[in-house]
Parts: C-alpha cells; sequence; structure tokens
C-alpha cells in the first residue's frame, strides 16, 4: 500500500494548464527578458521580465539567509533590489526554472500568501504571491539547478 501512496505524493502536476491561476501573460514575458547580473537593481518591477544570472551558493552573497534548505548540494543562488510597487498589495513572482523564491522588505523575510507550480511548460516553472508594502524589496533566488532563472512580477 505505501508503495501505491508514494508515487501520488511525489508527482507534481504536467502542463502550462496545471497552475492553480492563469499565468499566460507571465509566460509571455518570460520569453522576452532582458538579462541581469545578481545583486542589480531592477527599476521598474512590474511587467518587466528579467534573466537573472545565478551564481554558486557561496559566491552569491545573498543578504539574507535562504528560508529553506535547498534539496541540491550544489545549487545556484542570486538576487535583485527592486524598486517599490506603487501601491500595496497581492503580487506574483513567476520564475522560468524552479527554485526557491525568498522577499525580504524592511529587512524581514516576507511570508508568501500562495504557490502554484507544474513541471512540463516550457519557460514557465512556478509562481508565488506575497503581499508588499509600497517599498523597495529584494527578491532572492536560491536552490535552482540552473545557472540562469527569467522572472517576472505581476499584479492584479
Amino acid at each position: 500500500m505505501l508503495l501505491s501512496i508514494m508515487p501520488a505524493l511525489a508527482q507534481e502536476p504536467v502542463g502550462c494548464d496545471k497552475f492553480k491561476w492563469p499565468l499566460a501573460q507571465e509566460r509571455a514575458l518570460l520569453a522576452k527578458p532582458a538579462r541581469i547580473v545578481s545583486g542589480a537593481a531592477m527599476p521598474h518591477p512590474l511587467q518587466t521580465a528579467v534573466k537573472l544570472a545565478l551564481m554558486p551558493f557561496r559566491e552569491a552573497k545573498l543578504p539574507v539567509a535562504p528560508s529553506h534548505r535547498p534539496k541540491l548540494a550544489n545549487f545556484y543562488a542570486g538576487f535583485l533590489q527592486v524598486a517599490a510597487v506603487a501601491k500595496a498589495g497581492i503580487y506574483r513572482i513567476t520564475l522560468s526554472h524552479p527554485a526557491w523564491i525568498d522577499v525580504i522588505q524592511s529587512g524581514r523575510i516576507l511570508k508568501s500568501s500562495g504557490f502554484t507550480g507544474a513541471a512540463g511548460c516550457d519557460g514557465l516553472a512556478k509562481s508565488v504571491t506575497f503581499d508588499l508594502a509600497a517599498a523597495p524589496f529584494i527578491i532572492e533566488i536560491s536552490g535552482s539547478a540552473a545557472r540562469e532563472s527569467a522572472l517576472v512580477v505581476t499584479g492584479d
């Protein structure tokens, strides 16, 4: 019985139609990202996709330790300094590759308010929602097997 339960627990939804909320806009934006290096500023956070060059974790110099321990022994990480959104609210951070997302605002790691992910959707892996204040914030990416990941911040 245990063997029949294990595959069901480990299986991730497969396909672009398996996300909990629509991500067609984010997928289109992620297809045309601007290149950016870890630690750089993102002055226009909404509707602008960037491809973040990640580094081996020990070289990434993340401002805050990741809130989640990566499953990989050797992984890539990076961060962006992001300008304030115009108004407080729920915003989505969507990634092209699987990785952990932390958002730091006013010196603390924010708790996410929602998550969706799926495998088998080219250029789109996960989307996480955060309740952001109208203040600058930092996006940290960690636990990535890929050396780069595109990301975009969108709101409703």
